[in-house]
C-alpha cells in the first residue's frame, strides 16, 4: 500500500497587500502519494503556484499543517526548511534558473556542495546524470551555450543531484518546443516508472493528462480530482 509523501491540512495562505489581505490558498486539502505522477491545473490566479511553493517547503502556510514524510514543516524556520527541501525535493523550472557563469556539469554539481558531497563524488555523480540525459558532450557547455531543450535537461540532472524524493517540475515545458516538450515528459514519466514521485504545475491540459492524478484548483481550493490511471 502506498504512503502519503505529502499532505496539506486546511492551509491557508494570506498576503497583505497595504491594507488589503489576499487570500492565495483558502483551506486548501491536498495529499500526494509516493511514486505517483500528479499534475495540478487551475487558471491563473488559482492558487497553483503558492500551493506548489509550501509543497517544496519554498514557504510556510498562514494557517494549517503541512506534512512531508509525516514531519510537520509548517512551522519550520527557513534555515531548516531550507535543508530538508534540500535533501528531499528536486525542483525543475519553466525557466530552467540555472546558473550562466556555471559550466553544466558545475550546474548540476552545485545541490551536491550544500549537501557536503565530496568533490569527487559530484563530479561523478553529475558526469553520470548529464550522461542519463544523454548531454554527455555538453559537460563543460555554459547555459547560453546550449538549446532550451539541452538547459532543461541539464536542469533536470540538477534537480536529480540528490536522489531526492520528489521533484516539483512547474510548467516544465513551457518554454520548449512540442517535440522537446514531449521527450522532456517522456523522461518525468520514465523517472516516475522508476519509483520517483512527481508533482506538475501546469495549465497545458495535453500535458496534464500523461501524469497518473490531476487535481484542479480554483479560488485556492481544490474544485475536483481526476484519476488519469
Amino acid at each position: 500500500m502506498k504512503k502519503s509523501i505529502i499532505k496539506l491540512v486546511k492551509v491557508w495562505k494570506t498576503y497583505k497587500m497595504g491594507d488589503v489581505e489576499v487570500h492565495a490558498l483558502r483551506g486548501l486539502d491536498l495529499e500526494v502519494m509516493q511514486g505517483e505522477f500528479l499534475a495540478i491545473q487551475g487558471p491563473s490566479g488559482s492558487g497553483k503556484s503558492t500551493a506548489m511553493n509550501l509543497v517544496g517547503c519554498l514557504d510556510i502556510p498562514t494557517k494549517g499543517t503541512i506534512f512531508l514524510d509525516t514531519h510537520d514543516i509548517s512551522k519550520l524556520t527557513e534555515s531548516n526548511l531550507a535543508q530538508i527541501r534540500g535533501r528531499k525535493i528536486g525542483f525543475i523550472f519553466q525557466q530552467f534558473n540555472l546558473i550562466n557563469t556555471l559550466t553544466s556539469m558545475e550546474n548540476v554539481m552545485l545541490p551536491m556542495m550544500f549537501q557536503g558531497f565530496s568533490e569527487e563524488k559530484r563530479r561523478k555523480r553529475a558526469i553520470e546524470l548529464l550522461e542519463l540525459v544523454s548531454l554527455g558532450d555538453r559537460l563543460d557547455h555554459k547555459p547560453k551555450e546550449l538549446s532550451g531543450g539541452q538547459q532543461q535537461r541539464v536542469a533536470i540532472a540538477r534537480a536529480l543531484a540528490v536522489d531526492p524524493d520528489v521533484i516539483l517540475a512547474d510548467e516544465p515545458t513551457g518554454n520548449l518546443d512540442s517535440k522537446t516538450g514531449d521527450s522532456v515528459m517522456d523522461f518525468l514519466n520514465k523517472l516516475n516508472k522508476e519509483g520517483k514521485t512527481i508533482v506538475m504545475v501546469t495549465h497545458d491540459d495535453e500535458l496534464a493528462q500523461k501524469a497518473g492524478r490531476i487535481v484542479y484548483l480554483k479560488d485556492g481550493q481544490v474544485i475536483t480530482k481526476e484519476d488519469r490511471k
